[in-house]
């Protein structure tokens, strides 16, 4: 699990940090911020279903779908 270092500092009216990249989320990235004493704990929000939906619906469409074997399965006659 990457750990880093950072400072605070005055961003207008409120206080900041920055992300150093070995920890960093990405551009554009909403994020959910719990403080507990003096434990931060930064995690990205979850999806609407909508934007969910709208992210399965970029994947690709598979070729197929494919089958499973038929396995047969020994009885157990101590169950």
């Amino acid at each position: 699990m990457p750990t880093a270092r950072t400072r605070t500092f005055r961003s207008g009216n409120s206080e900041a940090l920055r992300l150093p990249k070995d920890v960093a989320f990405g551009e554009d990235v909403e994020l959910i911020m719990v403080r507990s004493g003096d434990v931060l704990t930064v995690y990205p929000a979850t999806m609407t279903p909508a934007e969910l939906v709208a992210t399965l619906n970029t994947l690709p469409t598979p070729n197929g779908v494919e089958c499973r074997d038929v396995e047969e399965l020994p009885e157990r006659p101590s169950l």
